[in-house]
């Protein structure tokens, strides 16, 4: 079993940063790709950005160039620096990982196994 707590979020400015992290319980973090998701109130949640075991990133078209997915295998952490942040981004935002090991990822919530709480990201304008 993985627990995933995340952390991080707050409320900012647009234009502003935040950086959001993950730590993971278990001892394979580093052969299982790491998702983020959000959902805002009223709408699915959606894709925002993964990263493999093998360091290959995605990321929504809505994001990208402005969010930066990481992890950091030594602490079981991932992260998500947002930059740039725009009110539409206001959002629970979710962090996700997988059963399955090895190089791959998906955009889609269901490939996804097991999920954090999540946490609040409020963009003011």
């Amino acid at each position: 079993q993985v627990q995933l707590v995340e952390s991080g979020g707050g409320l900012v400015q647009a234009g502003g940063s935040l950086r959001l992290s993950c730590a993971a319980s278990g001892r394979t973090f580093s052969s299982r790709a790491m998702g983020w998701f959000r959902q805002a109130p009223g709408k699915e949640r959606e894709f925002v950005a993964a990263i493999t075991s093998g360091l290959r990133t995605k990321y929504a078209d809505s994001v990208k160039g402005r969010f930066t997915i990481s992890r950091d295998n030594a602490k079981n952490t991932a992260y998500l620096q947002m930059n740039s942040l725009k009110p539409e981004g206001t959002a629970v935002y979710y962090c996700s990982s997988t059963s399955q090991i090895g190089d791959s990822y998906s955009t889609h919530p269901f490939w996804y196994d097991y999920w954090g709480q999540g946490t609040q990201v409020t963009v003011s304008s």
